[in-house]
């Protein structure tokens, strides 16, 4: 699933391409045509932004709310230039005076009144987003505090806690700080949970700049890089999400 780094990247890509632009509005799949995207055609498009795995694109008074899922895919092209996938899988084409974007797949491509997107309930029970530049370490710490039994890998998946981590940087954020992500809530000191909280900010904000997300430990085949131990995977949490963490240097 597309994490919080690729949106934010996916948000820049898009107001580089056709920001400020009037776009003319393709739906080649129904997916699209299901969504009356075609009430797009002509606005302009004043803004895009990244709220954790969300991405919201505003035109004037309407707002087009994108989710990835595990599949979806937001690409740019110059205007005339080959796609990387077919055009019956488009779910919606925004072509700008020169650049098009295209949206594939994804569970979620629907537009709202913009007056009532920041009412949304989906979007309204979203938790701080890690990257965001006003980003309130202690409201969040304060908000998993508040859940002790809960284990901390499972807490960092929750949208509800905490936007845009998804489970490469769950992993990578605990075993950044060196804290097993098997351990509840209320076992933690602060300063263990907030090193992990940070861990996981600078990590993706590092893959925004670079474009390339960290795989020390997610994914991992041999030993940790770290300490030389071995390297655990089990899924985690109701949903059963794949953690990765280091059975000798995570505590």
């Amino acid at each position: 699933m597309a994490e919080g780094d690729t949106i934010l990247r996916a948000a820049r890509r898009l107001e580089a391409a056709i920001g400020g632009e009037r776009v003319a509005v393709a739906v080649p799949n129904p997916r699209g045509r299901a969504a009356r995207l075609e009430r797009l055609d002509g606005h302009r498009l004043e803004r895009v932004e990244s709220h954790g795995k969300h991405l919201l694109l505003s035109f004037g008074n309407l707002a087009l709310h994108s989710h990835l899922g595990m599949s979806g895919s937001w690409h740019t092209y110059r205007r005339g230039e080959r796609w990387r996938k077919p055009r019956r899988s488009a779910w919606a084409v925004l072509a700008g005076e020169r650049q098009e974007a295209v949206q594939f797949g994804g569970p979620t491509l629907r537009l709202l009144p913009a007056e009532k997107l920041r009412l949304d309930p989906q979007l309204a029970r979203l938790g701080p987003d890690v990257l965001a530049a006003d980003f309130d370490l202690d409201a969040v710490t304060v908000a998993m505090r508040a859940q002790p039994d809960r284990t901390l890998g499972d807490a960092l998946l929750d949208q509800h806690l905490l936007a845009g981590v998804g489970n490469i940087f769950k992993s990578e954020a605990c075993f950044a700080a060196g804290v097993d992500p098997w351990r509840r809530l209320g076992e933690l000191g602060d300063e263990e949970l907030r090193a992990v909280l940070l861990a996981a900010r600078e990590l993706m904000l590092a893959a925004v700049a670079s474009g390339r997300q960290p795989h020390s430990i997610y994914r991992r085949r041999g030993p940790c890089s770290r300490c030389g131990g071995a390297v655990a995977v089990r899924g985690q949490g109701d949903a059963n999400r794949t953690t990765y963490w280091c059975r000798g240097c995570q505590f």
